[in-house]
């Protein structure tokens, strides 16, 4: 990738909260990325088939079974997220994440990192929204993702502002000098940002590819102070859905890059200073595993509502109407579910509804996890070990 390093000095602050070495001036390499307008790639034969292979993968992904799509999307759109923060170093659980945003939706309290992390699955939410629709993509399309992705975090007074201070990787927490990697000056960063946007909405790049230069270039021009990382796998997923090969389910491409931290990390350093075909190489690698990983899991899924289904039947047999039958098709999309909860996804009364958890019980379809009359919630029996081995990359035989 073309681009150029500049020498700059980190001014003396003799009043810094530091010890005296961190205080003095010193001498650091901001490096400022070539625009996206000017990159010229010439991939392979073994790098274009790793491409066209993956782009195949999402597409039968997007094109297996039709059926009750949205729930089984919001499993897949949870699990990218989870796994996004995951990244980061924010770390929870799938089953304690489920378990999280259904006593939230209760107005039960919840920690800090699972209210970060959901707030992360929020921001993704807000990126298959933008990612909708004909209209060009903006900065302000993406200054709302991070407003999202930050909404929870300690230091949410950034959130959706683009810096206008020099952040770096690595290091020490004082100064840039020794850091890992530091990315353009702040004058560089609004410019960098409205060629990364006409890179979006541009098309002459093969969708995985233009998804993976997105995301590399964006974690290099790093233009928030922090959150970068969440926002930019989100942008990942909104190139995958505008160029329509994601336009349902999308692959939960953090599951692997989580997985591979270093190998993630370096394949972006590998973008960074000259070799963008092996990172492209490395990240269509990522997309197609994710992509067949998901489709397993979206297959176990199925097959577990259709023993919920049996189960139903033979605890209960209500009508075809019965909200009983909804809340199956819903539960995907909530793993462990609240009354507020299945209300909102059957759409049903809470007289239904509470007809319909009491024969899913009685079925064993749902599992009480208190005895409490207040805030109650259960948990959809199987489900969630399906979740877990999804978000821990565990392939299904």
């Amino acid at each position: 990738m073309p681009g150029h390093h500049i020498r700059l000095i980190w001014r003396h602050d003799p009043i810094l909260y530091a010890p005296s070495k961190y205080r003095r001036a010193c001498v650091y390499h901001a490096f400022v990325p070539g625009t996206l307008a000017d990159l010229c790639l010439t991939m392979d034969g073994a790098t274009a088939g790793i491409v066209s292979d993956a782009e195949g993968a999402i597409r039968e992904l997007n094109a297996h079974r039709a059926g009750a799509l949205a729930p089984l999307a919001r499993l897949l759109l949870r699990t990218e997220s989870l796994s996004s923060s995951r990244v980061e170093g924010l770390a929870i659980g799938a089953r304690a994440l489920a378990r999280a945003e259904s006593r939230a939706e209760a107005g039960i309290r919840v920690g800090p990192t699972a209210r970060e992390v959901l707030a992360n699955v929020d921001a993704m939410e807000t990126a298959m929204n933008a990612a909708s629709g004909d209209r060009c993509f903006t900065v302000a399309d993406i200054a709302d993702i991070h407003r999202r992705v930050m909404a929870q975090a300690p230091n949410r007074h950034i959130a959706g502002e683009v810096r206008t201070v020099q952040n770096w990787i690595g290091g020490n927490d004082y100064n840039p000098c020794g850091a890992d990697f530091v990315p353009p000056p702040p004058d560089h960063v609004n410019g960098l940002l409205e060629d990364l946007v006409d890179a979006v909405n541009r098309e002459e790049l093969p969708p995985l590819v233009q998804a993976a230069v997105v995301h590399a270039q964006f974690e290099t021009i790093h233009p928030f102070e922090d959150g970068n990382g969440r926002t930019g796998r989100a942008l990942i997923q909104v190139v995958l859905r505008r160029r329509g090969i994601a336009a349902s389910h999308v692959p939960p491409i953090s599951v692997i890059l989580a997985a591979g931290r270093e190998a993630y990390f370096a394949g972006l350093g590998e973008f960074r200073f000259g070799d963008p075909v092996r990172w492209i190489a490395r990240f269509a690698t990522a997309a197609a595993r994710a992509a067949t990983l998901a489709r397993q899991y979206l297959d176990a899924v199925r097959e577990l509502q259709d023993e919920w289904r049996e189960l139903l039947m033979a605890a209960a047999n209500p009508r075809a109407d019965a909200a009983a039958w909804a809340l199956i098709d819903a539960l995907p999309a909530r793993p462990v579910i609240s009354t507020a909860g299945a209300v909102a996804a059957t759409g049903r009364a809470k007289s239904a509804v509470h007809a319909a958890v009491g024969q899913l019980v009685e079925a064993g379809v749902l599992i009480p996890l208190s005895k409490s009359r207040r805030n109650r919630l259960w948990e959809a029996s199987g489900l969630l070990d399906l979740v877990e081995g999804l978000d821990a990359g565990r392939p299904r035989g």
